[in-house]
């Protein structure tokens, strides 16, 4: 073979900043702070900003592979974090402060974090830290001197004296693009969380495919507000994407509720958005309470859980493009964006929201199939579900120090999908959620997803419970919209001729809120324990 005669220049993600200050200094970054105001800086000044963190956190005694711990919300200083720590050798580790300060410190210790920075307001769960990971050397309250009164472990270092007492003279290393330069933790649902450890060329590689046109879409002419936090999945990667591109950012802090984040979107101009679907519910509820219009948002990603159809049409009928999206922690997060094709833009709406409530395509260069229980492929018809798989250069093969992650090269990602001949994937379930009555498998997200469309319900959750006949039959659990009220017999007569008659759940009961885990997802165990013991009508 003859070899090329290109340049050789390692995918870093010092450069994403170092792009954005060159090309896009001037760009303005706004962030609401934990204290409660607004900040605003620019992409050239956060990068001055990120070169002073570096040298502060070699005077912390911080080398290359050493783990730099953060609990934080979405905010400038934490994105500084993103770009020092990384850049400058050693590995971010994004810590979910929604988890039980428990297991916030047997992540922290297993770890093996060195330092860790905190918002002010996570004081408590620094304490924890401190209790359970004795190797975390330093503790830095992302503040400044006037409020570090109530900033968590004593003695706490202030972030911004160590900013101030650092030069920012720093020259970012060229690393090996395989270094490590990120981690998250599965959330842990069943069993111990996991580890999952990023490098420089898979970050990149990633925010290159979430800007393209049939992903993110992502320009400098977007302003863009991850409402999805950065300790969750690096906020999907636009804490990354947005500066290679250039596009203005808007960090919302910790109000993430309907309110605040339409405050938000109205007065900075948001163009494009991201965040569960929850979170979505609580927007479009606070939309529909008060006759409010988005007037600037022309894209939204629901992502972290599969999304009613109604909820997507809800807010198509706003203007608002739709994008489904699916991904994992251990995907970086993103797998499939559900964009249409040129040859689906005439179809009707109906036939269109067909489409658009299936998770979408891969983005190349991940490639992804389903396979029975023999691992045997099966064809793309859009009704053969089996185990989901998954490849690519942002999937992990091994979990730290857990083992490989891998299944004759593939990642087998739990969840129970089907794939139709365009290549729109729709997930069905979780492999663990899925429901067998009488030897037939039945879907519990399309009947959450029918109970959702009942304009009196707020949210639903559909888990299998024993039957002495079938095996399993599906119960339904309700939460309904404030003022209203459904009964059971409105919310069965819902599935008319929806699904087939065996499919329809058995019954139905009604609670006061559906819990949910430290990333949004339902927590269906729990609910399954609950209502184990159930009396089915007629028994």
């Amino acid at each position: 073979m003859i070899q090329s005669l290109m340049m050789s220049m390692p995918l870093n993600i010092a450069t994403l900043i170092q792009h954005a200050d060159r090309h896009h200094g001037s760009v303005e970054i706004v962030s609401r702070r934990v204290e409660g105001d607004l900040h605003r800086t620019t992409y050239r000044e956060l990068h001055r900003r990120a070169r002073q963190l570096a040298n502060a956190l070699a005077t912390l005694g911080i080398g290359p592979g050493d783990r730099v711990a953060t609990l934080a919300w979405n905010g400038y200083r934490h994105l500084e974090l993103y770009f020092a720590v990384s850049g400058s050798g050693a590995v971010l580790h994004t810590i979910n402060p929604r988890l039980h300060p428990e297991q916030i410190g047997w992540i922290a210790r297993h770890a093996g974090d060195k330092v860790l920075f905190f918002d002010s307001c996570f004081g408590p769960l620094a304490q924890a830290v401190r209790r359970a990971a004795p190797q975390v050397r330093h503790f830095v309250a992302m503040t400044d001197r006037d409020r570090m009164a109530d900033a968590g472990p004593e003695p706490a270092l202030c972030y911004e004296e160590l900013l101030e007492a650092s030069t920012d003279a720093f020259e970012w290393p060229a690393l090996d693009e395989t270094t490590a330069s990120s981690m998250c933790y599965t959330s842990g649902t069943t069993g111990d969380p996991k580890g999952v450890l990023y490098s420089h060329r898979s970050t990149v590689l990633h925010s290159l495919a979430c800007a393209l046109p049939d992903a993110f879409n992502l320009s400098s002419r977007d302003t863009v507000l991850p409402v999805v936090p950065m300790f969750h999945v690096n906020a999907w990667g636009l804490p990354y994407a947005a500066p290679m591109v250039g596009a203005r950012l808007v960090l919302p802090g910790a109000r993430l509720d309907g309110p605040s984040l339409y405050e938000l979107f109205e007065a900075e101009g948001v163009t494009m958005s991201a965040g569960v679907p929850t979170v979505w519910q609580g927007l479009v509820a606070h939309l529909e309470a008060n006759g409010l219009k988005l007037s600037t948002l022309k894209r939204m990603v629901i992502g972290g859980a599969a999304c009613a159809p109604s909820m997507l049409q809800r807010l198509q009928d706003r203007g608002v493009q739709v994008l489904h999206a699916w991904g994992m922690t251990e995907m970086s997060p993103l797998g499939t964006v559900c964009s249409l094709k040129a040859s689906q833009l005439n179809l009707t709406p109906t036939e269109q929201l067909a489409i658009r409530s299936r998770q979408g395509r891969v983005l190349y260069p991940v490639d992804m199939k389903v396979v029975d229980e023999q691992g045997q492929e099966l064809p793309w018809d859009g009704n053969s579900s089996g185990d989901l798989m998954v490849r690519g250069p942002w999937v992990a093969s091994e979990y730290f120090q857990g083992g490989s992650a891998l299944r004759g090269g593939w990642f087998s990602t739990g969840d129970v999908a089907n794939i139709d001949q365009e290549g729109f994937m729709r997930i069905t379930d979780r492999s663990k959620d899925v429901i067998k009555s009488g030897g037939e498998w039945i879907s519990s997200i399309e009947l959450e997803c029918i109970a959702l469309s009942h304009p009196g319900v707020a949210n639903a959750a559909c888990i299998a419970v024993a039957h002495p006949k079938w095996g399993e039959r599906p119960l339904l659990v309700i939460v309904c919209k404030s003022g209203q009220t459904v009964t059971r017999e409105q919310v069965l007569a819902h599935f008319a001729d929806k699904v087939a008659r065996w499919q329809v759940p058995d019954d139905v009961v009604f609670v006061d809120a559906i819990p949910l885990g430290a990333t949004g997802k339902m927590l269906k165990g729990q609910l399954r324990e609950r209502f184990r013991e159930h009396r089915w009508p007629g028994a």
